[in-house]
């Protein structure tokens, strides 16, 4: 039995897929859910000039991540399932370390999330936060995948 679903959300349909599928999970389970949106702040910036704006970019994508998280808040919370969230700032690591990080730190029995399933020179590109946390995390992990083969 899961009680506490751990979901990361970035605002993509996948994400809200997986909030989807952790609210049906957390019903039949009774369980709580637990969102996190990670902020990644180490921006490669081409000259010194475009730095200045780094302060104001970083804010810009603090607000979008807790827009993102208050509205899969109000989804999970108006399905009737207790819910908390957490806004996660990183420094450069992959979004999948701080995913398995809170999943031990918040005793999570359950992973859902939603991939994008990027194949070939996308995924090598972009990297694969769902492969990173399969690879290392301690508990089941859902991956809710958008669409068929071959869509991303």
């Amino acid at each position: 039995m899961y009680s506490r679903i751990l979901v990361p959300v970035d605002g993509s349909a996948t994400a809200a897929l997986g909030v989807a599928e952790a609210v049906k999970f957390a019903k039949n389970q009774d369980a709580n859910v637990h969102l996190i949106h990670i902020v990644n702040e180490l921006i490669m910036m081409g000259s010194n000039d475009a730095a200045f704006g780094l302060p104001d970019l970083v804010e810009s994508l603090r607000q979008n991540g807790k827009m993102i998280l208050r509205d899969a808040e109000a989804l999970v919370s108006g399905a009737g399932i207790e819910v908390d969230s957490i806004l996660i700032e990183a420094m450069g690591d992959q979004a999948g370390h701080f995913i398995v990080q809170q999943a031990k730190e918040w005793n999570a029995d359950l992973i859902v999330m939603g991939t994008h399933g990027r194949r070939g020179i996308r995924r090598i590109i972009m990297g694969s936060d769902a492969e990173f946390v399969l690879r290392n995390t301690p508990v089941p992990v859902l991956l809710i995948r958008a669409g068929g083969l071959g869509d991303s």
